[in-house]
């Protein structure tokens, strides 16, 4: 059987499924990572993010994260990689308002929940109005999130907050 072929769109779940020895390579790259030890998160997060989103919310390159995890399972290292993520707004952006947040998502519980804040977040984001703000607090860089709402052409602010808090704003 041909095992996964390791690329920045390969899913965390099914890098996991198919290298099981990866995931201390995986924690060892960023305390991040440490989170993929929480069994609830693994079933969830792990099947949404790849391993280019992976990279930018441990703060890794992703052609290293890459090469690193495809030597240790015999792979050959690859020079070059398409990466899609990496284009936040960090810097505070005119459209911004504190007084037009309309609604505020603390993901976090959630994801200690093992519940998925993904279509919860995306349902508030559908029902924002033109001059209305949705506020997400996150543990971490949503990635996937981010791209989804860019994708449905939302605009975004990310705020570090803190090591584990992140505050992502989005408008229409």
């Amino acid at each position: 059987m041909e095992k996964l072929i390791i690329t920045p769109k390969t899913k965390i779940y099914d890098l996991l499924e198919a290298y099981p020895q990866l995931e201390e390579v995986l924690i060892g790259s960023a305390p991040q990572f440490k989170k993929l030890q929480n069994p609830i998160l693994r079933k969830t997060i792990t099947k949404i993010t790849n391993l280019g989103q992976a990279a930018v919310i441990g703060g890794l390159k992703v052609e290293e994260l890459i090469n690193k995890l495809r030597s240790e399972v015999g792979q050959t290292s690859t020079e070059t990689m398409e990466v899609e993520s990496g284009n936040f707004i960090t810097n505070k952006p005119d459209w911004f308002d504190e007084s037009k947040v309309s609604e505020s998502i603390d993901i976090r519980d959630m994801l200690n929940a093992g519940e998925q804040p993904v279509h919860e977040v995306l349902s508030a984001l559908k029902k924002l109005k033109e001059d209305q703000i949705l506020k997400v607090i996150a543990p971490f860089i949503p990635v996937p999130l981010i791209d989804k709402s860019l994708s449905l052409s939302y605009q975004h602010w990310l705020d570090t907050k803190g090591e584990e808090e992140y505050w992502i704003f989005f408008c229409k």
